[in-house]
């Protein structure tokens, strides 16, 4: 399909950008999107909507303190954000300073943490800690919790825990897979007596999810590169579901990412850890995911475009249209919605 990213394009009301989560994680609204319907719920509604049989599949990637200040040698004020960490003591990352840091420089960052910048990879910076603990370590002890940049406001010490699904285990991503956002612990449990089962996935998201699309053919498009894992017990559960007929629901595109590619190169998601920039555009074959819980998504994103991809284009755009006009709450923090996926 010749698709232009304006296509993806909608205009919302600064004022439904959630800058807090909700009081409670399931207390959010969820929008239903059939294959002929629109229907508004609440997320604790969930166990309702799924059946006996179906299976959830969560993204378990633990959002660190990637974001850090301080200065460069020249007294400059630096802003690092973390991309992702290629060994105990090298990072990729974003460096954000009035003029390009110069390899072979040193940022001295908050707590007197002193970064070696070795060069460049593309648009991000190949920095070198210190020996005095992992790049995790420092990062826990030194950084911030990494915000969206629509979140205009200062991170608070709640943040570290909403900004965080209740299932995170594998510490590395930069941003939050937002629709795992919703779930707490008694939603977990109504949704396990309900007989939905549960599996999982991991799969890093870095700060490139919250980059521009700098061309308007999606075609010319190149999606930043990801890291994922399918555990063995991912893999078998899904052909176990498959084969009882139950029904394979992502939280999160970037859940849907993972199974959808290593499907695309396998014909079914096979264990195993993998690199991925596959882009998932309108036309694709979606071999895995009957279903979607996801958030709402930024206009002209490669979120967005998945999810057109999954539900239609048309669809999705009444979807936006019908929660802007019910005043839902947008992105990271805000409401949710389960998908059907187009019929075909």
């Amino acid at each position: 399909m010749n698709l232009s990213i304006d296509d993806f394009d909608y205009e919302l009301p600064s004022e439904l950008i959630a800058q807090n989560p909700d009081a409670e994680r399931s207390g959010s609204r969820l929008l239903c999107v059939g294959a002929a319907s629109i229907a508004g719920r609440r997320f604790s509604d969930l166990p309702q909507l799924l059946a006996p049989g179906d299976l959830l599949v969560f993204n378990d990637t633990k959002v660190i303190k990637a974001r850090l200040f301080g200065r460069k040698e020249t007294g400059g004020h630096i802003e690092v954000l973390i991309e992702r960490a290629l060994s105990e003591h090298e990072a990729l990352a974003q460096v954000h300073a009035g003029r390009p840091a110069k390899p072979g420089s040193t940022l001295r960052l908050a707590g007197g943490l002193d970064v070696r910048v070795l060069g460049r990879v593309e648009e991000f910076y190949h920095l070198r800690f210190p020996e005095s603990g992992t790049v995790l370590e420092l990062l826990e002890r030194h950084g911030s919790v990494p915000l969206p940049p629509y979140i205009t406001r200062a991170p608070r010490g709640e943040d570290e825990r909403r900004y965080q699904t209740v299932y995170a285990r594998s510490a590395g991503a930069v941003a939050a897979p937002t629709a795992g956002l919703h779930f707490d612990e008694p939603l977990l449990a109504a949704l396990a007596k309900r007989g939905v089962e549960f599996a999982w996935v991991t799969l890093h998201i870095g700060a490139g999810t919250f980059q521009p699309v700098r061309v308007k053919n999606l075609a010319k498009h190149r999606m930043h590169g990801e890291h994922y894992e399918i555990p063995p017990a991912t893999a078998a559960a899904i052909g176990t579901t498959r084969g009882r007929g139950g029904g394979i629901v992502a939280v999160g595109t970037t859940t849907v990412r993972c199974l959808e590619a290593s499907a695309a190169v396998h014909g079914a998601p096979v264990a195993g850890a993998a690199d991925t920039d596959l882009f998932i555009t309108p036309g694709f074959e979606f071999r895995v995911v009957d279903r979607l819980v996801t958030n709402f998504h930024l206009p002209k994103s490669t979120l967005l475009v998945l999810v057109s991809a999954f539900a239609g284009i048309e669809r999705v755009r009444r979807a936006y249209s019908h929660a802007i006009e019910q005043r839902y709450r947008f992105y990271s923090y805000g409401d949710a919605m389960l998908v059907d996926k187009i019929p075909g």
